[in-house]
């Protein structure tokens, strides 16, 4: 398979999939379970993506890194102050490097 073929049929297999949310009955998506089961999934997956990077190392081996959990630690706090989304990242962001800087 070649790279454009494989572009293509992922790109189509998308448009199905959104495709598919679309054309869905209502009946189907005025279901209680469904809703929570749609509102849940989105935040499970950030929240897996955010503990893979958080805690990515050499290849496929999980390590600590003092100065990027001090910078998950920061955006977490920030988030339990209700600060605004750009505050959050910057937090990190500058946590993040005050560590590395200090060679954590």
């Amino acid at each position: 398979m070649t790279l454009w073929t494989a572009l293509v049929v992922t790109a189509v297999g998308c448009y199905l999939l959104k495709y598919a949310g679309l054309a869905a009955p209502r009946k189907l998506l005025d279901n209680p379970w469904l809703r929570r089961f749609a509102t849940a999934v989105p935040l499970a997956l950030l929240a897996a993506l955010i503990a893979v990077e958080a805690f990515r190392g050499e290849g496929q081996a999980l390590s600590w890194d003092t100065a990027r959990m001090g910078g998950l630690g920061a955006a977490v706090l920030a988030l339990v102050l209700r600060a605004p989304f750009l505050v959050v990242i910057v937090a990190a962001a500058a946590v993040t490097a005050g560590l590395r800087a200090l060679g954590l």
